[in-house]
């Protein structure tokens, strides 16, 4: 097929992809690429979408991004001492791409008011397998993270003549913005291999945009976050992992579980010499809490972003059991625990244990609510 025929002639030999030392010196000649973050600043960080939006569509789409409500929620972040916000982009807003340059320079500059800086993500392989532009389905009451969009979505990934249509947006957005101190990392896949996509078919891909990416010449790291198939050693690697490692800028991870497992992946992951980034932990259910991971991290030198600040329209108070049928949650309007996020809409905390230790990792002021 295809597909095969891309992977062997992209990746004929996975040993031989360059690290990104070497990447960096053929491309960027001096300009110095680091992971810019103080040790007061480790952990510090969030996942946001502000509570009006459902997916990250609906978050940017002209017509709907809604300034208001994205100020009013990053400066709650700001309150609670995040410093850091990681937001999902899509290849699909970049058909109105002055438009969307537009926005982004808007979010930028709010982030930047409110002390926040932002790695953004540029492809997500998670969800619903067909994005369209345009107004976004209703969240499906109940149900977590009911209307998220992949992004580019199974027509893209499965054609790579379309595929190669995405050198434009993965270059032109990082292009824009590569000597901006405001953007602190570019993730540019997230969880590339979700959504029933194997590690043969997303390799060779994820290199392209690796290519692509470093064509736009950015100061700032690129990386792409292992989540699946532990304890991510070096003899335990699969075809993919090879990529993100070798190619990555940090070693970017996600992990949902209990704080020993966590300890175990950090180690591994420390083996490579890289800055090791947490890019998505923290869902109550699973066993993945603040306290203790977030101090944890900070006190390994990991930094962290949790999964969630404001319940809202993504409905990620909802665990992954809520996309089961039956579904066990219908009709729970306030499920305990919440399963990810930290705030209600009106920036008060679920839980106020849980907001106390968070200011006292961050060093934030105690809350006056």
């Amino acid at each position: 097929s295809t597909i095969i025929f891309i992977i062997s002639h992209v990746v004929p030999n996975i040993s031989r992809i360059p690290s990104d030392s070497t990447v960096i010196s053929g491309l960027m000649g001096k300009r110095h690429i680091k992971w810019r973050v103080e040790e007061s600043e480790l952990a510090c960080r969030v996942y946001f979408i502000p509570s009006t939006a459902q997916n990250e569509l609906h978050m940017f789409q002209n017509d709907t991004y809604d300034h208001i409500t994205i100020d009013r929620e990053l400066g709650y972040a700001e309150s609670l001492g995040f410093n850091a916000v990681r937001v999902f982009l899509h290849n699909l807003l970049w058909e109105d791409k002055d438009v969307f340059v537009s926005t982004l320079e808007s979010f930028l500059q709010t982030a930047s008011s409110h002390n926040i800086g932002v790695m953004f993500v540029l492809l997500d392989s998670c969800w619903n397998a067909y994005p369209a532009l345009g107004p976004q389905p209703d969240p499906i009451p109940y149900v977590h993270n009911s209307v998220w969009v992949q992004a580019p979505g199974v027509d893209i990934v499965s054609d790579p003549e379309k595929f190669m249509g995405l050198e434009d947006y993965v270059t032109g957005v990082i292009r824009h913005f590569n000597n901006d101190s405001r953007i602190i990392a570019w993730d540019l896949w997230n969880e590339p291999d979700n959504s029933g996509y194997t590690p043969e078919q997303i390799a060779p891909l994820l290199s392209l945009v690796f290519d692509w990416a470093r064509k736009a010449s950015p100061i700032q790291p690129l990386t792409t976050p292992l989540w699946t198939d532990m304890p991510w050693d070096k003899p335990s690697l699969n075809v993919l992992q090879e990529v993100q490692v070798k190619r990555s800028d940090v070693v970017s991870f996600h992990s949902y579980s209990g704080v020993d497992e966590l300890k175990s992946l950090i180690d591994a992951l420390k083996t490579y010499g890289k800055p090791v980034v947490c890019s998505e932990y923290m869902a109550r259910e699973a066993g993945s809490y603040f306290d203790p991971h977030m101090g944890v991290m900070k006190d390994s030198g990991v930094d962290a972003f949790n999964w969630g600040l404001v319940s809202g329209l993504t409905q990620t108070i909802y665990p992954w059991s809520s996309l089961n049928e039956p579904n066990p949650y219908e009709g729970v309007d306030d499920p305990n625990p919440w399963f990810h996020d930290i705030l209600h809409a009106n920036g008060t905390a679920k839980y106020s244990d849980e907001e106390k230790y968070i200011r006292s990792v961050t060093g934030a002021a105690a809350s006056m609510q």
